[in-house]
């Protein structure tokens, strides 16, 4: 798996496409593609992006060999002076992007490629799919690890996710957002993302009784014994049994029960017998995890109803986004250059959602005095902001929306990757993008944050990108 080469993995009109740029000369022409998306998850108040450190990968690799080759002549659709440039191609355009677990909104740009058409068309469906993917998953998490309060959570998918790409992959972005560790000890290996876990029902079902399952696994991991206490009867055998092991092989050995995990029933009426029992057998110090088809929405409720819970082990519902299972981000041509000037493009649709923003641009976030995130603004790729002078912020649907700020920190958010094909990004470590993660979080309004009907954070445009794309909506419409 490792050795996989995925150069071919794209849509095959990328490839028809770009031997139709080649025969009429135009695969040189400089585009500046877009990606972005259309609308939060579930409703949410925000996304997080994640994804990139995949994307470097895939176009630091991204050439054709013999064999490849050889498969596309066989298709019979591409000449021979094309499959000659594809042995010798090199990818050499300019990429710029968000950095992994920013949060981000609808409708700006979290990349941009700038380069070569035919360049920039063949990584179209591999950007999408890697960044569709793990930003869904990175903002399920994100939910999720919001509704735990502090609580730890645990990515345990690994068996329901959509293939092994989505359950490795998957852990990795859910990581990013705050999850402790995964079920799946592949990304332990591959990512040094924490693998966890102790016994499945199986384990305690191959012994002649509870107790003796029990014993059995204190006394091989004495000093992390976590039992799952719900196989056969959670609170007459589980918890008791639990108690006993402790008491007559943990506590002779000076260790202690580290904790009990439930995967059935009422957790909320379970916990709180559980919590009881531990605490008058003296086992405060014993966590209680749960799991079973946890999401967000159940997890408040249960935290809610009061449930003594320390660790949510969370599934299917995560590593699929089951509420939601599709991000939707887009790749969108938004200027091409004419005698070397680059011409916005414009894409315009009787639904405003899909009317796309013209031009070469950058995206500004814009801070507060107190460094919460006051709204985005897209603006032309060489506009700069002034912080020590006023800034006039407008609703781009409902310009009469507005108003003027003053006092504000302003940083850019689209930084370069690639520069002419050549790599000028130091990708960071994976706890590095968490950390990041967590901080640009507390950022946000909990205003934002909040699980269901959040405040909306503004993407506003400047003067001149509204005025342009104003402009070539007139100009098309006529």
């Amino acid at each position: 798996m490792n050795e996989r080469k995925l150069t071919l993995l794209m849509d095959f009109y990328e490839l028809t496409m770009a031997n139709g740029y080649f025969r009429d000369n135009k695969h040189n022409q400089i585009a500046v593609f877009d990606v972005f998306f259309r609308s939060i998850p579930d409703d949410g108040g925000y996304a997080v992006f994640a994804g990139l450190e995949q994307v470097v990968e895939y176009i630091k690799h991204l050439e054709f060999n013999d064999e490849e080759i050889n498969f596309l002549r066989s298709k019979k659709v591409f000449n021979e002076d094309f499959l000659y440039y594809l042995k010798h191609f090199k990818f050499s355009c300019d990429v710029y992007s968000m950095k992994e677990g920013t949060p981000i909104f609808p409708h700006e740009p979290i990349m941009i490629v700038k380069g070569p058409l035919l360049d920039c068309q063949l990584i179209e469906t591999y950007v999408l799919l890697t960044i569709n993917h793990q930003s869904l998953i990175a903002t399920k998490a994100a939910r999720i690890v919001y509704a735990a309060e502090g609580r730890n959570v645990l990515e345990f998918g690994a068996r329901r996710a959509h293939g092994y790409d989505a359950s490795i992959y998957g852990a990795r972005a859910a990581y990013i957002s705050g999850v402790l560790g995964s079920s799946n000890t592949y990304v332990d290996y591959k990512f040094q993302i924490p693998a966890l876990g102790t016994m499945a029902h199986s384990y305690v079902q191959s012994y002649g009784s509870e107790y003796e399952a029990f014993t059995a696994y204190a006394n091989t991991y004495p000093d992390n014994t976590l039992l799952l206490v719900d196989t056969y009867n959670t609170l007459k055998q589980g918890i008791p049994n639990a108690i006993k092991i402790h008491k007559e092989i943990l506590e002779p050995k000076g260790f202690r029960l580290k904790g009990i995990r439930l995967d059935s029933g009422d957790l909320t009426y379970l916990t709180k017998e559980a919590r009881k029992m531990l605490d008058q057998a003296g086992l405060k110090d014993t966590k209680i995890t749960v799991s079973n088809s946890l999401d967000e929405y159940l997890i408040k409720e249960l935290i809610h109803q009061g449930a003594q819970i320390d660790t949510f082990g969370v599934g299917e519902r995560l590593i699929t986004a089951r509420s939601e299972a599709v991000f939707g981000g887009v790749f969108k041509l938004s200027a091409i250059e004419v005698n070397g000037e680059l011409v916005p493009k414009i894409k315009i649709s009787d639904n405003i959602q899909k009317t796309t923003i013209p031009g070469f641009k950058q995206v500004y976030r814009f801070y507060d005095e107190s460094g919460k995130a006051e709204a985005d603004v897209i603006t032309l790729h060489d506009e700069k902001i002034n912080p020590d002078e006023p800034y006039h912020l407008f609703d781009p649907n409902f310009p009469w929306k507005d108003k003027v700020i003053e006092n504000f920190k302003v940083v850019p958010l689209l930084i370069p990757i690639f520069i002419k094909g050549k790599l000028v990004y130091e990708l960071p470590r994976l706890n590095e993008i968490r950390a990041f993660a967590k901080e640009e979080h507390t950022k946000l309004w909990d205003e934002v944050t909040r699980l269901e009907k959040p405040h909306e954070y503004y993407v506003d445009l400047s003067q001149t990108l509204w005025d342009l794309k104003q402009e070539l909506i007139k100009k098309y419409k006529k």
